[in-house]
């Protein structure tokens, strides 16, 4: 059998240590702030990319470099037969099809297999730990591409957003709606269902958002994933900056999922950049393996 080797992006919100400890690779997202590059995770740590954005430097993401992504696959098929590679949803970037043309050309045809699995942060994490578990089985990358793109739907993403501010500057909505918005003080609730980023509805407080993601992440383990006690499913959440208000929301979750594990971590900075501090994401997804 084949040695494969596990390739994401810090999208993923992967670090690299977390990465060595699991025996897989991350690629660091390109940052362009205030025109100098900078890479997540290696010259850019959180706690820098919050105070440049609250001092309102003008952030843009970028895929990652062309250059980069072949440097690490011809590096990794030095020690490895394939390479799976799970890059950021096809729906908010276009490094997966990049990549998926750049893998159907010699030397990489058959060797580098890119899954378009349509997910994102701890969700996207979840699928390079289901891939790993697949590869320590003996599985193929084909294998393991072909069930990750199968289960994609398997995942329900809901976020909180608590300013208005960050999806007018990156274009998501307009500026006279951002105005009323944050006028009515309103915390609106999105969901990403696949590739798709939609509202899903609004909220006055963070804790009536939190009741709403809660809601709606109740109803998709029961109707979706026929899941109701989440049982063979798992329930995450990720946040920007506001540890206490997403533990506060946390406890509630998991006083509904009595004995559920819920794990919290921190957005990666490319949904940071788009939702600014104070946002609060939720997640249920059904699974092979028990924990993140």
């Amino acid at each position: 059998m084949s040695r494969v080797a596990i390739l994401t992006d810090s999208n993923s919100g992967i670090s690299q240590d977390e990465a060595k400890k699991l025996g897989i690779y991350v690629l660091p997202t390109p940052f362009y702030i205030n025109d100098k590059l900078y890479y997540e995770g290696v010259n850019l740590t959180s706690d820098k990319f919050y105070k440049l954005q609250e001092k309102g430097a003008d952030i843009k993401t970028s895929m990652p470099i062309v250059g980069d992504v072949m440097d690490m696959w011809n590096k990794l098929l030095e020690e490895y037969d394939e390479v799976i590679y799970i890059p950021l949803s096809s729906g908010l970037s276009a490094s997966c099809q990049t990549a998926i043309n750049m893998a159907s050309e010699e030397p990489y045809c058959d060797r580098v297999f890119v899954v378009n699995n349509q997910r994102i942060s701890v969700t996207m994490k979840l699928s390079v730990l289901e891939a790993k578990h697949l590869a320590d089985e003996k599985k193929t990358g084909e294998q393991i591409r072909e069930y990750l793109e199968k289960t994609k739907f398997d995942s329900s993403i809901y976020l909180m957003v608590n300013t208005l501010d960050y999806l007018k500057k990156g274009g998501r909505i307009t500026p006279a709606a951002a105005a009323i918005g944050s006028l009515l003080r309103i915390k609106p609730v999105l969901q990403i269902q696949g590739e798709k980023l939609d509202a899903y509805a609004k909220a006055r407080t963070v804790k009536q958002a939190g009741e709403v993601m809660i809601e709606a992440i109740t109803k998709d383990l029961s109707e979706r994933f026929n899941d109701p006690d989440a049982r063979d499913s798992i329930i995450a959440m990720a946040y920007t900056r506001d540890t206490e208000q997403a533990e506060i929301i946390r406890e509630e979750v998991m006083r509904r999922f009595p004995g559920k594990s819920v794990v919290l971590e921190p957005l990666s900075l490319v949904v940071a950049c788009h939702t600014g501090p104070g946002a609060i994401g939720m997640t249920a997804s059904k699974s092979l393996i028990e924990e993140i």
